[in-house]
């Protein structure tokens, strides 16, 4: 299982898909940290990234899991054992990846973004907030890719559509329906990112998990 999703890793490479996410991710970075915040505002920062990076993350999950044919995928799963043990590689590759452009996201804050040394506290909280943002990426592309979503314009509406509405919940009163973007942004500007952090990574945590276990539900279903 670790060497079929370090193979579709691999492959998601070698096809150039990852240059069109990161392309995308440079650009964003470039315009979001474009000049320092001031002292004071490193929580903004790391949370205005982890946000915004979110559908990026997403696109990159998609397009990985979308490299691999039907056919391979059905052969992948005959090799390694059973359609939950392919589904599982699946899963590890793109949250690897996801992971790496949110790691880059990060060091682009830390590097560019902000004007002083964050509290290790901040710190804690901004890498926390780019795993979450990983996984929430992991789900939504999950959730669209082409073993779900048989059109391709159809997924990458519900794709945008599904970071929209996550965005639309959490300014609402019921944010907590959604993994809640806007909150964590919220509690940041308002300097209270640190009292809020436990609830609203719980929240989020909970969605993650959520959408993970309806794109394994999906797959066991379309098979």
């Amino acid at each position: 299982m670790i060497a079929l999703a370090a193979f579709r890793v691999a492959a998601y490479v070698r096809s150039h898909r990852v240059f069109q996410a990161l392309l995308l991710a440079l650009a964003m970075l470039a315009i979001l940290h474009g000049s320092r915040a001031p002292r004071g505002a490193e929580a903004s920062v790391f949370t205005d990234g982890a946000v915004l990076i979110i559908p990026i993350l997403a696109w990159a999950a998609r397009s990985l899991l979308d490299t691999e044919p039907d056919q391979q995928r059905e052969l992948s799963a005959v090799q390694v054992g059973g359609w939950g043990r392919e589904v599982a590689a699946g899963l590890a590759a793109a949250l690897g990846t996801c992971a790496a452009f949110a790691a880059l996201s990060m060091g682009a804050a830390l590097l560019l973004g902000v004007s002083e040394t964050p509290s290790p506290g901040v710190l804690a909280a901004g890498l926390a907030l780019y795993g979450l943002a990983a996984l929430t990426g992991t789900a939504l592309g999950a959730l669209t890719s082409r073993a779900v979503i048989r059109s391709p314009a159809v997924s990458i509406m519900v794709l945008l559509l599904g970071f929209l509405a996550m965005l639309m919940l959490s300014i609402s009163p019921v944010h907590w329906l959604g993994v809640p973007l806007i909150a964590w942004m919220k509690a940041a500007n308002s300097g209270h990112l640190l009292d809020q952090f436990p609830e609203l990574a719980a929240i989020s945590l909970v969605w993650c998990l959520i959408g993970l276990g309806a794109y394994v539900w999906l797959r066991r279903r379309v098979g």
